[in-house]
């Protein structure tokens, strides 16, 4: 792999950014419209619920966290629509850049990506609503990091389905996240959801990190053996993700499709 060429694909997409406001607002405009509205809400809940639960820490940490996943994922596809909106794609390829390579910087965009909106939202936290996350030490660390890894997946694996079944089915990746939500049990106790549910969260990452959020709001240890189920569950999928998307690509490249890669469809 080389450096040279993965510090290229990071390279193009900097200088998208730079040429483009309409691009950079994105990066933190939801992010703080999500995190002065529920940090409203939470705050509400606090003062109509004295001596409740801790909704401020709970809910909005809770929105902080799943933003954040959410930064990760879609500035991974967005990097990779940026070349399918332009017809850009075989023009990469037809350089000597790898499959790896085009991941990695991939990988790289959305973590500088993603950090803008997660440095807003923390700042947004703290200073309105005196919710600071740096009380954890390193323990914010692993959480995050989860959430990441598995961000990095979805974003792979969302990419690939989008080479396979062409630029129009790009509405099929933004709504991802959201469906995956009530699986992840963001808001509210795993115990919460029905049988059939808990088993299909049982084999998302998120489900683990916002259960030991809220063990840990509630006063009790660090569940290290679900932070080491979560971390084990992220890093086997962004190895199947990346396996099904150099497989899409060498099915595109056998079948000519990547050459005929148009912004309506590879039907």
């Amino acid at each position: 792999m080389s450096p040279r060429r993965v510090a290229a694909v990071v390279l193009r997409q900097y200088y998208l950014l730079r040429g483009s406001p309409t691009r950079v607002v994105p990066l933190f405009a939801w992010a703080a419209i999500d995190i002065v509205l529920w940090g409203f809400i939470a705050r509400y809940l606090d003062h109509a619920t004295s001596g409740g639960p801790d909704f401020l820490f709970t809910l909005l940490g809770a929105v902080l966290l799943w933003d954040f996943f959410i930064r990760i994922m879609h500035g991974m596809t967005t990097a990779f629509l940026e070349d399918v909106w332009s017809r850009n794609f075989l023009n990469l390829f037809a350089t000597p850049l790898a499959v790896p390579e085009y991941v990695a910087g991939l990988m790289l965009t959305s973590i500088l990506t993603s950090l803008v909106g997660l440095a807003v939202m923390l700042i947004l936290a703290t200073t309105v609503f005196g919710l600071s996350f740096f009380a954890w030490g390193a323990l914010f660390v692993p959480f995050v990091a989860v959430l990441f890894l598995f961000g990095i997946a979805l974003g792979i694996f969302a990419s690939a389905m989008v080479l396979r079944l062409g630029p129009a089915s790009e509405w099929l990746v933004w709504p991802i996240p959201a469906l995956l939500s009530p699986f992840a049990a963001v808001f509210y106790p795993l115990a919460t959801l029905p049988a059939w549910m808990q088993w299909i969260a049982h084999a998302l990452p998120p489900s683990y990190v916002f259960e030991g959020m809220r063990a840990i709001v509630a006063g009790r240890a660090v569940p290290l053996d679900s932070l080491g189920i979560a971390f084990a569950l992220a890093a086997l999928q962004i190895a199947l993700a990346y396996a099904f998307f150099v497989a899409v690509f060498r099915a595109t490249v056998r079948s000519g499709l990547l050459a005929r890669y148009s912004a309506e469809s590879t039907a």
